[in-house]
């Protein structure tokens, strides 16, 4: 642990325990986690194809089932992410927060089959469901569930006679992600955006013809205050917290960070709403 990480984590366990006596703990603990957000973003390029003007596209990320966060929850969400009426929905990781020991998977899969998008369901792994032996759980959950995994791989989202590649990367903590891999015989002239649940992969996605990378994992820091900003993130969302990140590079690559909808170690958020986001391609000249 890095001095900065040490001195994070000591404010955090220091403002926890302050806070568990006032009326802050009991909004950390009991509303904000319930105040989801939806993000909206426009994400314009001349390398969109026309066809593709206005496809949108929503992410969500990092509900952590079962840690604070029900199926009445998710069933919420599912009904959120459909009225956007979106042409595809990704999912970048952590879907449960302790796999092996959680028990509901027949109401996570009813909530999950009803999402809607015509153009496709897809999903990542995070180091949660690679965690508690989930590896094999959740891949069979989410494939009941119709989502497509992507794992050091891509499909080809084709609409009208234009293409646009969507291409997902194994979790960088407890998998094996290989880039190379995942974009084997795309082709650079098509628009392409990465799911990769770990943001600071984006220092190696940068030197790839990436155009767009989607992660979570950092959950916005969950816990933020003003002046100080987050207090945490894990390993893997230490440079890129939460938010929009550009890149000076020929792919104009820029890098989104969704704060995620549940929580996990603690179940607190404090000036970091969940959230998810509603992605809106546009073709410029």
């Amino acid at each position: 642990m890095n001095r900065r990480s040490f001195i994070k984590r000591s404010l955090w366990s220091i403002l926890t325990v302050i806070g568990a006596g006032s009326g802050g703990y009991y909004y950390a603990r009991n509303i904000e986690p319930s105040l989801l957000q939806i993000k909206k973003e426009t994400i314009a390029s001349s390398k969109i194809p026309s066809s593709f003007d206005g496809f949108k596209i929503i992410q969500f990320s990092d509900t952590h089932i079962g840690f604070h966060y029900t199926i009445e929850q998710l069933k919420d969400l599912v009904h959120q992410i459909n009225m956007q009426d979106p042409d595809m929905v990704v999912f970048t990781g952590d879907l449960i927060d302790a796999p092996n020991q959680y028990h509901q998977y027949a109401d996570v899969h009813s909530a999950l089959l009803k999402i809607n998008a015509n153009y496709g369901k897809y999903w990542i792994y995070g180091n949660h469901d690679h965690g508690g032996y989930g590896t094999e759980i959740i891949k069979e959950l989410m494939q009941q569930s119709q989502f497509t995994l992507l794992q050091n791989n891509h499909a080809i989202i084709e609409k009208n006679v234009d293409r646009i590649i969507i291409a997902g990367i194994d979790d960088v903590i407890l998998g094996n992600p290989d880039l190379n891999k995942t974009l084997y015989q795309t082709n650079s002239d098509l628009f392409t955006i990465l799911l990769a649940h770990e943001p600071d992969f984006a220092e190696t996605t940068r030197l790839y013809p990436v155009n767009i990378q989607l992660s979570g994992h950092s959950h916005g820091g969950q816990v933020r205050f003003p002046f100080l900003g987050h207090l945490y993130t894990p390993a893997y969302a230490e440079k890129y917290v939460q938010g929009k990140y550009t890149f000076d590079n020929e792919n104009e690559f820029t890098l989104y960070v969704n704060s995620g909808i549940g929580t996990t170690r603690l179940p607190y958020r404090f000036l970091c709403n969940p959230e998810f986001h509603v992605y809106t391609l546009k073709h410029t000249v």
